[in-house]
């Protein structure tokens, strides 16, 4: 056994190693990514990308059911696209151990909300563990596995941003070579239609009564009374706000962490709470163990000193509970703010500027190109979740019937894998005509170039089939002639496409294809650069962060940003742009 220094997404990884798992399955979404990029590098573990969330959380539960030790890794909002299998699986339970990890993303660094995957474990009756560093990450995940099989459940395991991201010292040991459990067949276990269901209904109850007693004593829920304050302070946290809570009151305060966060404790949570004269619950989000210490009828304090929105941090402890106003320094006066663009050379910065000149609805997706609803693009109108675009335009379209002339559904490549391909299909069954813009940059762009079904190669590297966007496109039913492909950074052929296809009376796929500027695989083209500026501004109209402005100089290009893309020499019509 030795210690090494890990990020909490690599002892997640690393857990799944050492456990023994040996089928990996899961749709990138930040922050919970380099979970399964880690596990790939490990060549005992067979690792994929799943199309979607769904589809990954469903082959791992076969692959449990086939009797091996089985992973899935997503976001929180994947979950929501998961939920349907997770719950059926809380019902048929497992034979190989079953782990699924989900990362809340609380402040909503890279995500469209911040729900608390803790009400998904107390919905579908699932036990859920909550490490606090990375050591635990990878204790907590690896024993996630034995709690499985024990109990005959799959078990959740909360992370979130900062546990994702943040670094630990971790106890590095072998992996356990565990067998594939026999399979047996068994209808009444796996096969949920009402007549065994109800059977497992019980079970699943009596399990959950099983788990509520294990927490009493379990090694996850931990109290820690200090010395200096006996008796007059607790703390209830869990996770990361166990991390701020002792940074906060340090050995002023007594702490009751619990590592189980469902189902959660009742006598040690009394026990504890009788010991102490005042009871504080610091949680993030929502307020699940609040509510539960008050159905025990415990008087605790919470959500009325503390928000439900957003990260917590030992500032703002500091602040809310102790007065403490934390001061920052200021170095260098003023800051200028650094508003999220589109990488110089983005592949979607043309058919945004066309779409933006057109005057369209644009109704959008999940990934880089969400991006383009900020200025000076201003191109989307709306963005709700993965693949809606095409079943909103759709929707949208249906009750303003001319409204399919100027308005389009825009989503990426990996995102219409995942799940744009059931709205087109929508649109096409029931006789739509609205238009569908794929920007297509060859991987999926924003949690960090991960293949998909699109790509042509696995996660491992491999070559695979190349699943082309247009021969999905046409398998949907459309037309040959209503299946387009443009390049992006061609804004004159861009807008002249458009414009055919907006015209007609029948539904069109349009694929912007381009890929991505920082893929390693793409050649650049030569930097570009301005001489004799004639001050039309069209340059700067897209907004590359690679060309600045100056009233007396005009436009300029910064070679170390020039990704070569051409768009700006595509958009200056007086030829002061070229390629060096």
């Amino acid at each position: 056994m030795s210690k090494k220094l890990l990020l909490g997404n690599a002892a997640f990884a690393r857990a799944v190693y050492e456990a023994g798992a040996r089928f990996v399955s899961s749709y990138p979404g930040t922050p919970s990514t380099e979970i399964t990029q880690f596990a790939s590098a490990y060549d005992e573990i067979y690792t994929e990308w799943s199309p979607n969330e769904k589809v990954g959380m469903e082959a791992a539960i076969g692959a449990s059911i086939a009797g091996a030790r089985s992973f899935c890794g997503m976001k929180h909002v994947g979950l929501n696209v998961a939920a349907d299998p997770l719950f059926s699986a809380s019902y048929t339970g497992v034979n190989g151990g079953l782990v699924f990890v989900i990362a809340d993303d609380s402040g909503m660094h890279s995500s469209q909300d911040e729900q608390d995957s803790r009400n998904y474990a107390i919905f579908a009756k699932v036990p859920m563990l909550e490490p606090a560093d990375a050591a635990e990450c990878l204790n907590y995940t690896k024993r996630a596995f034995e709690l499985s099989e024990e109990f005959d459940t799959p078990v959740l395991v909360r992370s979130n941003t900062k546990i994702s991201h943040s670094t630990g010292v971790c106890e590095i040991s072998e992996r356990e070579e565990v067998p594939l459990k026999d399979y047996n067949k068994d209808a009444a276990k796996y096969v949920m239609m009402p007549a065994y269901a109800r059977g497992r209904r019980v079970i699943v109850e009596e399990r959950l009564e099983k788990l509520k007693e294990y927490a009493e004593t379990c090694e996850f829920n931990t109290v820690e009374y200090s010395d200096k304050n006996v008796g007059k302070l607790g703390i209830i946290t869990a996770g990361i706000s166990y991390q701020y809570a002792k940074e906060t009151f340090g050995g002023s305060a007594s702490y009751l962490k619990l590592g189980l966060i469902n189902p959660m404790p009742e006598k040690l949570i009394k026990d504890f709470a009788g010991k102490c004269e005042r009871v504080l619950v610091i949680e993030e989000l929502d307020d699940i163990i609040e509510t539960h210490c008050k159905k025990l009828g415990l008087k605790v304090e919470g959500k009325e000193l503390l928000t439900n929105i957003g990260e917590y941090s030992q500032e703002y402890l500091r602040e809310k509970l102790l007065g403490e106003k934390y001061e920052f320094i200021e170095i260098g006066g003023d800051i200028p703010q650094r508003p999220p663009v589109m990488c110089p050379g983005c592949s979607h910065r043309g058919i945004f500027y066309v779409i933006n000149k057109l005057g369209l609805v644009a109704s959008g997706d999940i990934g880089c190109y969400t991006l383009g609803a900020l200025p000076p693009l201003n191109a989307l109108d709306t963005t709700l979740c993965m693949g809606a675009s095409v079943s909103a335009v759709h929707g949208f379209n249906k009750v303003r019937p001319d409204s399919h002339r100027k308005s389009v559904g825009v989503i990426g490549d990996s995102t219409f894998m995942h799940s744009g391909i059931t709205g087109l299909i929508d649109i096409v069954y029931n006789k739509g005509l609205s238009k569908v813009l794929v920007v297509d940059n060859r991987t999926t762009g924003m949690t960090g170039h991960q293949d998909h079904p699109g790509t042509g190669r696995t996660l491992k590297g491999e070559e695979t089939v190349w699943i082309k966007i247009e021969d999905i496109a046409k398998a949907c039913g459309l037309k040959d002639d209503n299946i387009r492909i443009i390049d992006p950074c061609d804004t004159e052929d861009s807008e002249r496409v458009l414009k055919e296809e907006l015209a007609k009376d029948e539904p069109s796929v349009i694929i912007a294809r381009r890929p991505c500027a920082l893929l390693k695989t793409v050649k650049k083209n030569n930097k570009y650069e301005i001489k004799d500026c004639r001050k039309c501004k069209l340059c700067v109209k897209p907004g590359c962060p690679g060309i600045s402005w100056s009233d007396g100089k005009g436009a300029e290009i910064n070679a170390a940003l020039c990704n070569g893309c051409g768009l700006c020499a595509n958009l200056c019509k007086l030829g002061c742009i070229s390629a060096k």
